[in-house]
């Protein structure tokens, strides 16, 4: 199996989930940026949990949302200009990512960037998130170097449901646990070992652990 969530011709899933459902891949509103970002990380922590190959869009490990006020002079989509039917609108996922928290470009380069910015990009790039404790681009790079050193992740085909409230996916592949609460509300499961890494904030008393809304959680856990 593949797996991926954003790519060049969608709205990012940052954007996506901070809208409400059935507004189709081409988001024309920026939506609960909070909210989106709570679900997007939640969103990739469960991909990566699932046997098979995984894609990430460039961008995607910042937090990245769609840019969804581009001016129509700056706009370079063909499809923009085609009309015919079709949006057109795909120039918000393809503005080019920040690397530093200032500049032109916010280090994309030194001919500057085709598409405009936001002035907000400074505090998202790779500088800014680098060594961040809770970041985005941490939170990245802490489940793939997970996922390289647990032979439970990624390799396999494998996979184990666990009973679990309403809203909330939970699976067993070997040691490894997976928990994300797709509801609104916090909700209460068995702690299943070691916290290995969590898109959010979980609480554990007693053996019962309190993950958040729209949160994914990773336990190591004996067989």
């Amino acid at each position: 199996a593949t797996w991926v969530l954003s790519n060049h011709d969608v709205t990012r899933h940052a954007t996506r989930f901070a809208n409400p459902a059935g507004l189709g891949t081409q988001i024309r509103t920026a939506g609960d940026r909070g909210l989106g970002l709570r679900r997007a990380r939640a969103a990739t922590l469960l991909m990566l949990a699932l046997p098979g190959s995984a894609y990430l869009y460039q961008g995607e490990e910042l937090g990245l949302p769609d840019v969804v006020d581009l001016p129509d002079e700056v706009r370079q989509d063909p499809a923009y200009f085609r009309g015919a039917g079709q949006d057109g609108f795909r120039d918000g996922c393809r503005v080019p990512i920040p690397w530093t928290r200032t500049g032109s470009s916010y280090g994309f380069g030194d001919g500057g960037s085709w598409l405009p910015q936001p002035a907000s990009w400074g505090e998202l790039s790779v500088e800014a998130q680098t060594g961040t404790a809770g970041s985005t681009l941490e939170l990245y790079r802490a489940a793939l170097a997970a996922r390289r050193a647990q032979p439970d992740l990624g390799a396999g085909d494998t996979l184990e449901w666990l009973r679990a409230p309403e809203g909330v996916l939970a699976f067993r592949r070997g040691e490894f646990v997976c928990v994300a609460n797709t509801t609104g509300e916090s909700v209460t499961t068995p702690a299943y070992g070691r916290v290995l890494l969590a898109s959010g904030e979980v609480a554990e008393t007693g053996g019962e652990a309190k993950v958040p809304a729209d949160t994914t959680v990773w336990w190591t856990a004996a067989v």
